[in-house]
């Protein structure tokens, strides 16, 4: 069982980092092109996974939203949103309108 451990572990991190690298955008990419780190995970299928996911990608702190703004934005209930109430009043008036037909 643990030859197979020994074999499987890196095969599993490398086609984890190899799709990892070829999803990531360009902007997001640290270090060295897109295609170096493909062929460095490629290649070096342990080394290079591990330096991929250590160094290769800009990471986002946990919690922190994706968003360029920089702020995190709250989550509004839907009866403590204006637009999605506006959005029913729309319906209504719109189904109002079907009725009287």
């Amino acid at each position: 069982m643990l030859r197979v451990l020994m074999f499987l572990v890196p095969l599993a991190l490398s086609v984890y980092a190899f799709i990892d690298c070829i999803s990531t955008k360009d902007a997001d990419i640290r270090h060295m092109p897109k295609p170096l780190w493909a062929i460095l995970v490629l290649l070096f299928p342990l080394v290079g996974s591990l330096s991929w996911i250590i160094a290769g990608k800009k990471r986002q702190p946990a919690g922190s939203s994706p968003r360029q703004g920089g702020g995190r934005r709250q989550w509004v209930a839907p009866d403590d949103n204006p637009e999605f109430l506006k959005s029913l009043e729309k319906d209504d008036e719109k189904d109002g309108d079907k009725d009287k037909d």
